[in-house]
């Protein structure tokens, strides 16, 4: 052991942190040491800021710091169209684009028999009360194309089938993509979500 206790116990837990190994970690820590003023001391105390005040939105799932995140609050989103994603990440990431106007509801995973998680684990009749109390006209999958994504979204559509319109994300071709560089399954679906130029 090269460090004290407490510092060698903070990489150990850097190192859990997604894309920070044993050596990244013990990089970053060495980099906040040296910014003790600059940057490990303000980080220390939003680290405890966030970690008292932040909570999941009671009608969404996104981060908040209130009972409800700025995006249920804000009135000028629509309420009539929810966009269902698998995690906070994915609404993040909606929400970088601007093109969504509407309101999320995340289910915090997908359908797995070999992870035992099912509809109610993913919060499905949650959702169900929200559109019948939103008055939601559209349900748009925002979910993953892998195998547990498409399950979901399948399961989804099946649920919802009367009364709302329940649309997917387009999946094929990325914009500025070559399609001699794209796998055979995105080539397949975006020959199957072709439209009319």
């Amino acid at each position: 052991m090269s460090a004290p206790p407490s510092v060698e116990t903070l990489i150990e837990l850097m190192a859990k942190l997604p894309g920070l190994g044993p050596r990244s970690a013990r990089r970053a820590v060495l980099h906040l040491l040296r910014k003790r003023s600059l940057l490990l001391l303000p980080l220390a105390d939003l680290l405890t800021e966030v970690a008292r005040t932040a909570r999941e939105c009671v009608t969404c799932g996104n981060i908040a710091t209130e009972d409800q995140c700025p995006i249920c609050t804000d009135p000028r989103r629509a309420t009539g169209v929810i966009c269902v994603v698998e995690d906070v990440a994915d609404l993040w990431a909606m929400e970088r684009t601007g093109a969504f106007k509407g309101r999320y509801h995340v289910l915090g995973g997908t359908l797995s028999a070999l992870d035992d998680i099912g509809p109610e684990d993913l919060g499905l009749p949650k959702l169900s009360r929200r559109i019948t109390d939103e008055g939601v006209s559209e349900v748009i999958l925002a979910l993953n194309a892998t195998v547990d994504g498409l399950t979901t979204a399948h399961y989804i559509a099946d649920l919802l089938e009367d009364g709302v319109l329940v649309t997917s994300l387009a999946q094929g071709v990325p914009v500025g993509g070559e399609l001699d560089y794209l796998d055979d399954g995105t080539i397949g679906a975006a020959l199957k979500a072709r439209g009319r130029v």
